[in-house]
This record gives structure tokens, C-alpha cells and sequence, in this order.
């Protein structure tokens, strides 16, 4: 069987490194609403690969650097 991966993130820091960017501010700058950008910083939920592309993008960043997935 194979491994679980779980998918954790580091959007909370990196908003606080980019001028304490609000949650609502970066749903604005991808598309999505701030409750989506809540649930993605609670680990609640996993983001499609379009989306998580557009949040690197938002910070200007490459994926690693927001992404990442570790086995459970």
C-alpha cells in the first residue's frame, strides 16, 4: 500500500514577509475567497496544482517554497 502524503504550507509566513500581506489580499491576488486562503493555512484543505501555482506566483516564489509534502 502505498504512503500517505500529507501536504502542509508556509503561506502564513510568507504573507507576514510580504508586508503582512492579508489573507484577503492574497484571495484577491489568485482568485479565491479568503475563507479558501483560511482553510489552506488551517492544513484543512489542498489546493489544485493551478491554485498552488498562482500562490507561489502571488509571493514570487517557486513551489517548494510554499508547498510542501512529507509522508503521514
Amino acid at each position: 500500500m502505498a504512503a500517505k502524503l500529507r501536504i502542509t504550507n508556509n503561506i502564513r509566513t510568507l504573507r507576514f514577509h510580504h508586508g503582512e500581506m492579508t489573507q484577503q489580499q492574497l484571495a484577491e491576488l489568485t482568485g479565491v475567497s479568503r475563507q479558501t486562503i483560511i482553510a489552506l493555512e488551517a492544513g484543512r484543505y489542498s489546493p489544485s496544482l493551478e491554485l498552488a501555482f498562482r500562490i507561489a506566483e502571488a509571493f514570487d516564489v517557486p513551489l517548494p517554497e510554499v508547498f510542501e509534502h512529507k509522508k503521514a
